[in-house]
């Protein structure tokens, strides 16, 4: 089974089914991604396959950022190795812009570091789950960020129509209560939209479709995984699908 994959999001289009009907999509570009460390329970406590997706320029990339995915032969590795530490081993590839590890506890992946995974990787999936990060939007009001639908909009209202209105008791408690949706800071949190279907995977561009919509901007970085919801009806659909 696929651990998951890192890509960016391209946008929103749809495309029509064999019955000529209209299905929303979202273009994900989905790797390629490389294996740049495979945890264990021995050396790390806990089993993960860590991934690295879009090359970062080397310019750009700080010493320890080239160093987590090749062999620099640095001062401290060498008298490390003439100790007996064995060296890890390095992907031997550019450095990431995106990292991320996938929890494998207790199960095969078969992955070995410096891999290429591409989105032929997610090939027999019906659906899965995709994490992003919002849009940021700033400092935003109150009919914004939580959907107030704001004051009246007569003459008799004054310059008031978008404002939170009463946000304190009376006399007692004397005091605004905590966790009162108000104006703040809105977006940029990181959602997960669970249980899309896989509408068509391009091996050859590296591209995966997805029914529906997920969060983020355009061009922004996601991750892709199984889903981890109605497993029973996934199995159902790939085999079907296979029929």
């Amino acid at each position: 089974m696929p651990v998951g994959l890192l890509g960016r999001k391209v946008g929103m289009t749809q495309v029509f089914d064999e019955g000529g009907q209209a299905v929303p999509v979202t273009v994900i570009e989905t790797g390629p991604c490389v294996v740049t460390q495979v945890r264990t329970k021995d050396r790390d406590g806990y089993e993960a396959v860590q991934l690295g997706f879009a090359d970062k320029p080397r310019r750009l990339a700080t010493r320890p950022e080239r160093g987590h995915v090749a062999d620099l032969g640095g001062k401290r590795q060498r008298s490390r190795q003439a100790a007996g530490v064995e060296a890890a081993v390095k992907a031997d590839c550019e450095p990431k812009r995106l990292y991320h590890e996938f929890r494998t506890d207790g199960e095969e992946h078969g992955l070995a570091v410096g891999q290429e995974l591409t989105v032929a990787h997610f090939d027999g999936v019906a659906f899965v789950d995709v994490i992003g990060t919002t849009k940021g939007r700033g400092f935003a009001g109150a009919m914004k960020r939580h959907n107030f639908s704001g004051q009246g909009a007569a003459h008799g209202t004054k310059k008031v129509h978008r404002k939170v209105g009463s946000i304190g008791s009376s006399a007692d408690p004397s005091r605004v209560f905590p966790g009162l949706k108000m104006a703040g800071r809105y977006g940029h949190v990181q959602r997960t939209v669970r249980y899309l279907k896989v509408y068509r995977i391009d091996a050859e561009n590296g591209i995966m479709l997805v029914k529906g919509a997920i969060p983020g901007p355009n061009g922004g970085y996601v991750t892709v995984r199984r889903t981890n919801k109605n497993r029973f009806k996934q199995q159902q659909a790939a085999q079907t699908k296979k029929k």
